[in-house]
C-alpha cells in the first residue's frame, strides 16, 4: 500500500490520483472514474470531485493508496 500525504483535510479524487501518479492527467482519472476502475473504502467510486480525507483508501487495480496528513 502507498501513502499519500497530504497538507490539507481534504483532497478530491481526481487531484489525488494524479498526485500518486496514477493517472497522468485530468482525463486519464476521468476515464478510470468512468470505467468503475476506482474503489474509495472498498465501493466503486464514479465521481472525479468525491472529497477524501485522512485515513480513506483508494484502489486502482493492483495499486492501493491511503491518505494520511502531512
Amino acid at each position: 500500500m502507498h501513502e499519500v500525504e497530504i497538507s490539507d483535510s481534504t483532497i478530491r479524487l481526481g487531484q489525488l490520483l494524479k498526485l500518486a501518479g496514477v493517472a497522468e492527467h485530468g482525463a486519464e482519472a476521468k476515464a478510470l472514474l468512468e470505467e468503475g476502475e476506482v474503489l474509495v473504502n472498498d465501493v466503486v467510486e464514479t465521481r472525479r470531485g468525491r472529497q477524501l480525507t485522512v485515513d480513506d483508501k483508494v484502489s486502482v487495480g493492483a495499486e492501493e493508496l491511503r491518505i494520511i496528513r502531512g
